[in-house]
């Protein structure tokens, strides 16, 4: 099926685009599990960026009562506790830390206490509307390659200009060579971190996206493993049939 346009009319008034967003790192896990060796799985990650705020009035009071001191005369008695009051803070900095969108599939060797080997990131518009969030998102990426952890991004954001690769290459320094023209909007890209000759590279996969136009077939380095298809065309498929968007 061709790539839609997911977050402009008519199909963001027939869905919404968080919808599509859970439902196709599901189906990215379904494939891969068919391509996977039994000591590797893969499980999404999905999570809004708004949170639940913590209740700091009530979480205070719950804290006093935690570190009352114990009334011995009181039934079953109990252990006098001080209170601990902690040093002043040296400093209180004004931050704005954006929470982050959170639409992935992340895959693991089992064999090796879970560890993470390879990681799929797909981009939502919250990724990519500030600043912050870009750089946000560019550094979780590049934690990801500085482990070794091979990485896929697909972003077919249509209402965000910004290029979240390019935020990835001025944080890794690797040079111009490497980034997107900045016309560049829609495309998916692959990482692959090695070792070569006692130095560290990434190869690199780009691969444009096209409204219109079906989609690739991107490389999925898996620390470990090998270097697998990940054929997004076939997931994303599934994942507009299972969202009724035909």
């Amino acid at each position: 099926m061709p790539l839609r346009d997911h977050f402009r009319p008519p199909l963001d008034d027939m869905r919404h685009w968080e919808g599509f967003h859970a439902t196709w790192p599901v189906m990215i896990v379904a494939l891969l599990r068919r391509k996977l060796p039994r000591r590797y799985f893969a499980g999404p990650r999905v999570h809004p960026g708004s949170s639940a705020e913590i209740d700091v009035a009530t979480f205070h009071d719950e804290g006093e009562d935690v570190l009352a001191v114990a009334d011995p005369n009181e039934n079953g008695g109990g252990i006098a506790t001080a209170v601990w009051a902690p040093p002043r803070p040296t400093l209180a900095v004004v931050t704005d830390l954006p929470a982050q969108d959170v639409y992935e599939v992340r895959v693991y060797d089992e064999k090796r206490h879970s560890r993470l080997v390879a990681a799929v990131e797909i981009v939502s518009p919250a990724n990519k509307d500030r600043p912050e969030a870009r750089r946000t998102f560019a550094a979780k990426c590049a934690a990801y390659l500085q482990r070794g952890i091979g990485l896929v991004i697909v972003d077919f954001v249509t209402e965000r200009r910004a290029n979240l690769h390019n935020e990835l290459v001025d944080l890794l320094g690797p040079g111009e060579a490497f980034r997107f023209p900045h016309d560049s909007l829609l495309y998916t890209t692959a990482y692959h971190p090695v070792r070569r000759d006692d130095r560290e590279e990434i190869d690199w996969w780009a691969q444009p996206l096209v409204v219109g136009q079906p989609m690739p077939t991107i490389p999925l380095p898996v620390r470990g493993l090998a270097i697998l298809p990940l054929d997004l065309e076939a997931a994303y498929t599934d994942a507009r049939r299972l969202s009724r968007l035909g």
